[in-house]
């Protein structure tokens, strides 16, 4: 019998992994609360429509990408390939949005079916942030400043650029994408092939497209910047005033665009020359468009979503990873000999009680005393306890500093959590 694998493109997050995550979801909670966002849980499974129109059926993902299938009732879903659309269906379906400003957050994974390489998976983790009902570049500013922060704590601002552009209005969107059609048109036979498949479709993608050859083209095509309407250029003007009096460096790029016609003004990106072909770590700008395209009101809106792996890549790439992030035990009972192992879970269990924020693991299983003094020094624990049948007998525990800087001393379980205190713990 072959033995089963996981799905190409599908990776399991082993224990000693698992550390690394921990600690970076725990940065990212920690800097959102700071700003007063609360967590949102959508299903990763959810109607097939709701990301052909809040992703667009003309994009990559929806014609290329998502897992769609039909269910016992031949209803076609399809895992979530990204969290924005689930987000907006959530807040209207339960009436978060009308009158209402919300900042929400969410975590989990996505899935895409694309070719896997370093940086880009299959089922993929993002941390995606939304907020509704604030229209000013204030809001904008927000959700930048927030991630400089969160990249400043990480440790890896340094290796991090931050690229902003302007959309401007639906309208002005629509001018430009006529001037820029009419433009690629004449040049239609030197395009590369998805560039002639996106020109008529989403012909604004085509601004970032991979190929040097239509890179090359786009240096004599219209230029977006002519087409913004006033309104927008006062809030790309505002959103650019509040990065410079926060002291944020930055790159206006007007080949940062996004393909559907719902987004609006302000759009950003973090990106690294780090991790070779995979730069962009976080990407955001405002959506003022789908909310009423999902069935909503017009409702302002502006988020960003960021790729856990390729954070937790940049963090090994710049070596930003904090040192002992593996540690996760502090103390480890050694239990030896019949009366010891009667009572050493009473003693554990005393121990976590007073001390709640320790994290003890107690030998189970059996073992001779030098193999679970190994295991102790596999764990990454500071201090032993040793409890034998005497020390049981006794109500006492030999306290051993596994890194040999304090000698061993015996301590009663009553004073135990004042000796262990008197040792950093």
């Amino acid at each position: 019998m072959t033995s089963l694998q996981s799905v190409r493109g599908m990776n399991d997050i082993l224990p000693s992994d698992s550390p690394l995550w921990q600690y970076l979801e725990g940065q990212v909670k920690a800097v959102l609360s700071q700003y007063g966002y609360r967590e949102i849980r959508m299903p990763i499974v959810e109607p097939t429509e709701l990301f052909a129109r809040g992703v667009g059926e003309h994009t990559d993902i929806v014609e290329k990408e998502m897992y769609t299938f039909n269910d016992r009732n031949g209803d076609s879903l399809t895992l979530r390939p990204e969290g924005t659309a689930g987000c907006v269906r959530a807040a209207l379906e339960h009436g978060l949005l009308y009158n209402q400003i919300q900042r929400l957050w969410y975590q989990g994974p996505m899935f895409r079916y694309e070719r896997p390489q370093k940086g880009r998976y299959r089922q993929f983790f993002q941390i995606g942030v939304e907020t509704f009902g604030m229209a000013g570049a204030d809001i904008d500013a927000e959700l930048i400043l927030l991630t400089h922060r969160l990249f400043t704590r990480l440790g890896v601002l340094g290796s991090l650029t931050l690229h902003i552009n302007t959309l401007g209005s639906s309208e002005a969107r629509a001018r430009y994408r006529k001037a820029l059609v009419d433009y690629l048109e004449g040049v239609k036979d030197q395009l590369d092939d998805d560039s002639l498949r996106r020109l008529y479709v989403n012909p604004l993608r085509i601004l970032d497209s991979k190929s040097a050859s239509t890179q090359k083209l786009l240096n004599a095509a219209p230029v977006f910047d002519d087409y913004i309407d006033d309104e927008s250029r006062l809030h790309f003007a505002d959103l650019r005033a509040r990065l410079d009096a926060n002291g944020i460096a930055y790159q206006v790029n007007p080949r940062l665009v996004r393909g559907l016609d719902y987004y609006t003004k302000t759009v950003f990106e973090w990106m690294t020359d780090a991790l070779g072909a995979q730069g962009t770590v976080c990407g955001g700008g405002r959506y003022d468009g789908l909310v009423p395209m999902l069935g909503g009101k017009e409702t302002p809106a502006s988020g960003f979503a960021m790729g856990i792996e390729r954070i937790l890549l940049l963090l090994q790439a710049v070596d930003a990873v904090p040192a002992n992030i593996e540690k996760t035990v502090d103390l480890f009972l050694v239990v030896a000999g019949d009366q010891a192992d009667a009572v050493a879970q009473v003693l554990a269990e005393q121990i976590r009680t007073e001390m709640p924020a320790v994290r003890l693991q107690m030998n189970c299983g059996g073992g001779s005393f030098k193999s679970q003094m190994k295991k102790a020094d596999k764990s990454g624990a500071a201090v032993a306890l040793i409890l034998g049948d005497d020390e049981a007998l006794e109500k006492r525990v030999q306290v051993k500093d596994l890194h040999g800087n304090i000698a061993q001393q015996s301590s009663s379980w009553h004073e135990l959590a004042e000796v262990l205190g008197q040792l950093g713990l």
